[in-house]
C-alpha cells in the first residue's frame, strides 16, 4: 500500500472520529442558528461599510471608529452565542486532533521510531492565541 493510500484511510479515519463528528453537527447547527446567521449578516455589512468608509479620499475617522465598535460588539455578542460557543469547541478539539497527528508525522519525517514518538507538551506562556506566532 503506498502513501497516498494511507493518507486516504487516514482520511476517513478522521471523518469517522467523534471530534470531526462534534464538529460537523455543531456546523450544522450553527448554519441552522437564525440569531447566529443574523449576526454573522451584521458583520459583514459593517465589515462592507468600513472598507468603503476607508476607501474614501477623506476618511471619516468617527465614522470608522463607530464602525469598528459595532463590530466589535456583535462579534462579542456573536462569540458568545450558545451556538457559536459550542462551534468553537469542536473546532478547537478537532484542531488538537490535526496538530498532534500533524507533531507525529513531522516527527517520523525527521527520523523519529512511528510505533513510539510522541510529540512534546510545549509551554508557550501565550495564553492559546497564535495570532502573535507562527503557531504551536
Amino acid at each position: 500500500m503506498d502513501v497516498i493510500e494511507l493518507t486516504r484511510q487516514l482520511g476517513a479515519a478522521i471523518q469517522a472520529d467523534e471530534r470531526y463528528t462534534a464538529l460537523a453537527a455543531a456546523k450544522t447547527a450553527v448554519d441552522n442558528d437564525a440569531e447566529v446567521q443574523d449576526k454573522m449578516k451584521k458583520i459583514e455589512e459593517i465589515r462592507l461599510a468600513y472598507q468603503t468608509a476607508a476607501m474614501d479620499a477623506e476618511p471619516d475617522e468617527k465614522l470608522m471608529g463607530k464602525l469598528d465598535k459595532d463590530f466589535q460588539d456583535v462579534y462579542a455578542s456573536l462569540m458568545v452565542s450558545d451556538g457559536m460557543a459550542s462551534y468553537e469547541e469542536a473546532r478547537a478539539k478537532l484542531d488538537d486532533l490535526m496538530n498532534y497527528i500533524m507533531q507525529i508525522l513531522y516527527l517520523c519525517v525527521n527520523g523519529e521510531d512511528p510505533a513510539t514518538c510522541e510529540p512534546q507538551e510545549e509551554d508557550h506562556n501565550c495564553g492559546g492565541d497564535c495570532g502573535h506566532c507562527s503557531g504551536c
